[in-house]
């Protein structure tokens, strides 16, 4: 009862929707900025006004688990954020895995610095884990589509792990023919991992579809660790759509062990699931390899997803 109304408090004193029944611990924080050589707070996470934007609205999102446990984790970020500056036109970076080694790379990498907001200024939200999810916004995304930041705020989920959701609000015109603001919620997963039973990622994904209903538009991206057999539907029982399936129903997607190199057999691990967002096109991004004492190493055992999406 006392979450209940601490999430209806939450929502209006943020002035973002937030499902009224969900027993969730939340969490505000808020966006950060790169200014007079340091990352600091923004100074409001609430929407402004914004110009009217054309119909239909387009972005692109990528997402990537970052590989927290292998070696040279800034080496290996500083790569990964090469391939996705040079191989997609991404608006939002979805980042899992990602720990304090990696984290304070990433906030040193100059394009970051230049072009992005980020949902971290530290690693000051990783709690009891040793790594977390972040989410980047490209300032370069807003301008061009007259998009403002919401609020920001990361959700405690049921989890053997300490898992969590990271939500963001986007908000843009509608179309001339329709009124008000169009609000795309983007929440960025590390569901629980393993094949331990009884599984917490069916809880975990209902807990985040109710916040992408209670915004009407939105996605959830990420490492869905889908790894026994009810994890087929998880994305289906929860009404949402999931863009490999819905673009690429022949092709098996694989983000994880493709090589062959690992122990259990290649699987879709990550994925872009979707509610009142139509996706136009999605594609694996490849990894590279850095060297590390002497050797090649992939900088990451994970390939990205690049989901390009519109709405009305």
């Amino acid at each position: 009862m006392l979450l209940q109304l601490h999430a209806q408090i939450s929502s209006w004193w943020h002035g973002t929707p937030l499902p009224a029944r969900t027993p969730a611990n939340i969490k505000f924080q808020r966006w950060n900025h790169y200014t007079n050589g340091r990352w600091i707070p923004l100074a409001r996470n609430t929407p402004s006004t914004v110009a009217p934007h054309p119909s239909p609205g387009r972005l692109e999102v990528v997402t990537w688990n970052v590989d927290a446990g292998s070696p040279s984790p800034g080496p290996r970020i500083s790569a990964l954020l090469q391939t996705i500056e040079a191989m997609a036109n991404a608006d939002v970076i979805f980042l899992q895995d990602v720990n304090k080694a990696a984290i304070a790379q990433l906030l040193a990498h100059p394009w970051i610095q230049q072009q992005w907001y980020s949902s971290e200024a530290d690693d000051s939200k990783f709690g009891k884990q040793s790594f977390a999810t972040v989410t980047l916004i490209s300032k370069i995304c807003l301008f061009n589509h007259s998009i403002s930041l919401g609020p920001i705020w990361r959700v405690s989920l049921p989890s053997r792990f300490d898992r969590d959701a990271l939500c963001c609000d986007l908000v843009s015109n509608k179309t001339p023919q329709t009124k008000g603001l169009a609000r795309i919620r983007l929440i960025n997963v590390h569901l629980d991992s393993l094949p331990i039973n009884p599984s917490r990622r069916p809880q975990q994904l209902s807990i985040i579809a109710s916040y992408l209903r209670a915004a009407g538009h939105g996605l959830v991206a990420g490492d869905f660790n889908p790894v026994l057999p009810e994890d087929d539907e998880i994305v289906s029982d929860n009404g949402l759509v999931d863009a490999w399936t819905y673009l690429r129903p022949s092709d098996p997607g694989f983000t994880w062990g493709a090589r062959g190199d690992k122990p259990f057999p290649p699987n879709r691990l990550d994925k872009v699931a979707l509610h009142n967002l139509t996706p136009s096109n999605i594609r694996i991004l490849q990894t590279s390899s850095i060297k590390h004492d002497c050797t090649d190493l992939e900088f990451s055992d994970h390939l990205g997803l690049s989901c390009v999406f519109t709405w009305n």
